[in-house]
């Protein structure tokens, strides 16, 4: 039973550092638009580009939270995975 709840962290694991690895080549792109963005509505001072600044400011922030998730549940799954890790362990040494 440890080793399947193992398999399936791991697995669970391996699928949520991919996702992440593809969250963090978005969110560079989506700042770099961010950031272009905030200079043209410098340049332009116009309504229109101080919204299209606001809304790719706020699409990066939103991917930068979902990146903030996943990051955290990186950490709850590695720590889920030591843990069970330990008790397979334990169990070993009480054989």
């Amino acid at each position: 039973m440890l080793q399947r709840r193992l398999l399936d962290v791991s697995e669970r694991l391996t699928k949520v550092r991919a996702e992440l690895k593809v969250n963090e080549e978005q969110l560079l792109f989506l700042e770099e638009e961010a950031d272009d963005a905030r200079m043209r509505s410098l340049v332009s001072e116009t309504p229109l580009a101080s919204r299209e600044e606001r809304d790719a400011r706020r699409h990066a922030d939103t991917l930068a939270r979902h990146r903030d998730e996943l990051q955290r549940s990186i950490t709850v799954l590695e720590q889920e995975r030591d843990a069970l890790l330990d008790r397979m362990s334990a169990e070993l040494a009480d054989r």
